[in-house]
């Protein structure tokens, strides 16, 4: 089961289309969907804001997207419960294994990795309740 989000057609003057799975029980947090797809900006805010408006892509400073603000994006639209098991300081918590495309984002440069259209973005939950 698939859960398509985009951003209004307005808000974007360019954008990326990633594809994101949670898996290892970490799909639980994100409404028992394992797959979405998702349409994001392909310049966002410094600050990773994801309440995006014309003023910001239309000027001030801006940066490629990247998985850092993946995250951001997903805690703040898609997250249901718990943002705390998802995130820490800006990054995954500690036991969540992420994968750009099949390889380990420490490979790619972590949350500075530009995501590129067509990106596949995988997070697996290695801690397991016992």
């Amino acid at each position: 089961m698939w859960s398509n989000q985009t951003f209004p057609p307005t808000l974007i003057m360019s954008s990326i289309t990633l594809r994101v799975e949670f898996g290892g029980g970490f799909e639980l947090l994100f409404s028992n969907i394992k797959q979405h797809k998702l349409t994001l900006p392909s310049i966002v805010p410094p600050n990773n804001g994801t309440k995006l408006n014309g003023e910001v892509l239309s000027g001030g400073e801006t940066k490629p997207a990247d998985v850092e603000y993946l995250m951001h994006h997903l805690r703040d639209s898609l997250l249901q419960e718990r943002p705390e098991l998802f995130m820490e300081d800006n990054t995954v918590r500690p036991g969540i294994l992420v994968l750009i495309n099949d390889s380990d984002w420490e490979l790619e440069g972590e949350g500075e990795y530009a995501l590129k259209d067509n990106n596949e973005v995988v997070f697996i939950s290695t801690l397991h309740g016992g």
